[in-house]
């Protein structure tokens, strides 16, 4: 399973989002994925700036300018399908994966900052009781411990769900990317795993994946490096992606034929012949789950934390329009999970608080 990951660089314009499905496609992509984008589902205004080739502008106005219409997915979706590939897609909220849902797309993604986005899950998982045929929901687990990992499948139960190592950094270090916790995850797990890689090699991280069991792949796309998609720096151009699909189809079918421990060895030699048998075992790893150097100082700002909408007084009661399950980022302080968005609700504040805090305990009474 290719999934190439379009998310937001066709920058609301639709003809840039058909020339890109269409690159994806040519590349040997099997779904096609977007990013349904609300600023106010995903970042507090105040949350900080974010450097472009013209400046320094607030990463919320960032975000608000990638925000499209329910129409523009509902288009693309049925230019996918025309095309006979599969629609995929990364709600960030509750809104957007209601209007996602509504759509009917061949799976759901939740982006590795959602994994602690529990209203979401709780949501997804109460769409998906209704079913019969449960819709695919694949998850990423970026920036997050085990722990993390475990009540995200403890809500959404593990029927019609995979799994994607990944790491959250852009681009992400190929040493870091410890992909032997592909094996781990589908022993504990019992699911579909794979990898989404944000490293800038197009075969290296793919490949080894294979051999460690994995059965997925994702990987963004863009028509060049050079635009100014948020992701574009990072992402494969289609020839790149091209080279990535042969290269693990090749990997896929030793693998199969060989089985699990001669497969694992044949792409293994395959590979160290390229990039050396001690990068390779770098970028193997232990298998064991720690959070990876380069991703270390975001844990708790670029998943999900409880914050204030607005400025508050002593002695106000919580509402729903006042507390947001927003990712940190940039300036503000994080506040506490997501696992007390309904526990905070209906409480008093025991001291005045400013717009896009983080929450904190001490806070609320009764907390």
């Amino acid at each position: 399973m290719i999934i190439a990951e379009i998310g937001t660089s066709h920058e609301g314009s639709f003809e840039k989002a058909v020339k890109l499905t269409d690159t994806a496609i040519e590349s040997g992509a099997d779904y096609i994925k977007f990013q349904w984008v609300y600023a106010h589902e995903i970042l507090h205004p105040d949350t900080g700036f974010v450097k472009l080739p013209t400046g320094n502008i607030p990463l919320y106005e960032r975000f608000k300018s990638l925000e499209c219409s329910p129409d523009f997915y509902k288009k693309i979706m049925d230019y996918i399908h025309s095309k006979g590939k599969k629609f995929i897609c990364s709600p960030f909220g509750l809104q957007s994966l209601e209007e996602l849902l509504s759509l009917s797309p061949d799976a759901v993604k939740i982006a590795s900052p959602e994994l602690n986005h529990f209203p979401l899950l709780n949501k997804l998982r109460e769409f998906r009781s209704t079913q019969k045929n449960k819709i695919p929901v694949v998850l990423s687990s970026g920036v997050s411990k085990l722990s993390d990992i475990e009540k995200a499948l403890k809500i959404l139960g593990t029927e019609n769900v995979s799994l994607l190592h990944c790491i959250t950094s852009y681009p992400a270090p190929e040493e870091e990317y410890n992909l032997r916790l592909i094996s781990t995850y589908k022993q504990k797990f019992n699911i579909e795993c794979g990898v989404s890689d944000h490293s800038l090699d197009p075969i290296l991280v793919p490949a080894l994946s294979i051999a460690c069991g994995g059965t997925i792949i994702e990987k963004h796309i863009t028509l060049s490096r050079k635009t100014s998609g948020l992701d574009d720096p990072v992402a494969l151009e289609g020839e790149q992606f091209a080279m990535m699909v042969h290269v693990v189809n090749n990997a896929k079918a030793a693998y199969n034929r060989y089985g699990k421990d001669k497969g694992f060895e044949t792409i293994i030699s395959q590979i160290s012949e390229q990039f050396g048998i001690e990068k390779v075992n770098k970028v193997l790893g232990d298998g064991k789950k720690v959070l990876a150097p380069s991703e270390e100082a975001n844990y708790g700002r670029t998943n999900r934390s409880l914050h204030y909408m607005t400025a508050l007084k002593k002695g106000h009661i919580l509402t729903e329009k006042d507390v947001g399950v927003l990712r940190t980022e940039k300036v503000l302080t994080p506040g506490i999970s997501p696992e007390f968005y309904e526990t905070v609700l209906g409480r008093e504040l025991l001291c005045d608080v400013t717009s896009g805090a983080g929450i904190q305990k001490n806070e609320i009474k009764g907390l």
